[in-house]
């Protein structure tokens, strides 16, 4: 028995004391708080009274300990007063964060009419409180990195946002280098090499933000925001991001964006007054005019040929200039890549080879070459060429010919016309 009773006792030791105990601070707190009051008191009697001592049993003051706490004293305020002086700025300065430097330039942006609608519509969409991913679309070389900076700088021209950042993806997303140059414009400075952290870091930073926008440029594919450190919840009022893409169905099917926005191709007046702009006012000269109308009618209204070709001839001969629009006409432009005309090509070019499938890419190249201008034509062609694969009846051909034009528009390679529904712009 007395086996049992030494066990419990031993156990109600190690089990039960270590948790009433605690709660004896709140029932003794007034106690040891004036238990603790007496000891500081007791201590500043002793500090008086070593500071007051004399000599020759207190008749005279201690001249030596006095000496030592008054030059001690001197010396520490003297070290106080240099501290003061020291601290005396006639101005202070702070880290300054970078803005981006196109938010305060235009010269890249001519207000066409056909951008500005546009324009507008996208910041009307930027302003709903219930749209906080937004994108825009279109071929490559159309505009669209220009537009949304022309958004961006409006947007916080009007106090719409108080800060505007970019950033661009590319084809294959570098994640800690969108990170880093999102929080370098932040001014906040990550250094961790994880991406989980590194997200967090910059996930904690956006949310302070009371109205940012981020525009992401030149997406391909899903990217996966959270990952990088944007919030995406619809319930974030302040942070907004802005998207631009090659195809309709990466914002939409890919990146859930709540709006779109398609950016086509400059129409003729629109397209020979960026070229004037580029080339200057001679082209309005006598037979010269006739050569260049056609030249910027073969650019297709796609600003990235149009400008570098126009640079190219500028102040150049008429026979330089014929030359040229021979060139352009020829489906291959090995010759003609020392004015940059080629850039234009290769970004269709690369927007070709982005796309799903060998059938997609085929129907691209019977549209483009044979100059069809209908969706019968296709079913006709591609029938008759053995395109479409699996194809069994003419209600099969003729729902696979549509879906395959549709894809087409989405990735922004077809264009509705009256003649020809794909650019002119030949692809090799």
């Amino acid at each position: 028995m007395e086996i049992v009773i030494s066990v419990t006792a031993k156990v109600a030791e190690y089990l039960v004391a270590p948790i009433i105990y605690p709660f004896t601070y709140c029932c003794t707190y007034k106690t040891n708080f004036e238990k603790l009051n007496n000891e500081v008191d007791k201590l500043k009697n002793a500090r008086d009274k070593n500071s007051n001592n004399r000599c020759l049993k207190g008749l005279c003051l201690n001249l030596r300990t006095r000496y030592q706490l008054s030059k001690k004293a001197e010396r520490e305020a003297n070290a106080i007063v240099g501290l003061h002086e020291k601290g005396r700025f006639d101005s202070v300065s702070f880290r300054t964060i970078p803005e981006e430097t196109w938010l305060k330039s235009t010269q890249d942006f001519m207000h066409f009419e056909s951008r500005k609608s546009t324009l507008k519509e996208i910041l009307d969409a930027l302003s709903n409180r219930n749209f906080n991913m937004i994108g825009v679309y279109g071929m490559g070389g159309i505009g669209k990195t220009t537009l949304v900076k022309e958004v961006g700088r409006q947007a916080k021209e009007n106090n719409l946002f108080e800060k505007v950042i970019s950033s661009r993806v590319s084809q294959t997303p570098q994640i800690k280098e969108i990170q880093r140059e999102i929080a370098e414009k932040l001014g906040l400075k990550i250094d961790e090499e994880s991406e989980t952290v590194r997200a967090w870091r910059l996930l904690e930073q956006l949310k302070k933000e009371t109205k940012i926008l981020i525009i992401l440029d030149d997406i391909w594919g899903s990217l996966d925001l959270e990952a990088i450190g944007i919030p995406v919840a619809d319930d974030n009022g302040g942070c907004k991001v802005l998207l631009t893409a090659r195809s309709q169905d990466v914002l939409s099917c890919k990146m859930d964006c709540q709006q779109n926005f398609v950016v086509d191709v400059l129409n003729e007046k629109e397209a020979w007054s960026l070229f004037k702009k580029m080339t200057g006012d001679c082209i309005e000269n006598g037979e010269l005019k006739s050569v260049a109308t056609e030249v910027v009618k073969e650019c297709a209204g796609l600003p990235i040929a149009i400008v570098p070709v126009a640079k190219a001839l500028k102040n150049k001969s008429l026979y330089e200039w014929r030359n040229a629009l021979r060139q352009l006409k020829r489906p291959f432009l090995r010759s003609f890549s020392g004015t940059q005309a080629v850039a234009a090509y290769s970004t269709i070019e690369l927007s070709y080879y982005q796309l799903e499938g060998e059938e997609l890419r085929r129907t691209f190249l019977l549209i483009g070459y044979a100059f069809i201008s209908c969706v019968k034509d296709v079913i006709c062609y591609g029938m008759g060429l053995g395109l479409f694969q699996n194809i069994n009846t003419l209600e099969e051909a003729r729902d696979r010919a549509h879906t395959l034009v549709d894809k087409l528009k989405n990735s922004c390679l077809l264009l509705d016309g009256d003649t020809s529904d794909i650019e002119d712009l030949p692809l090799k």
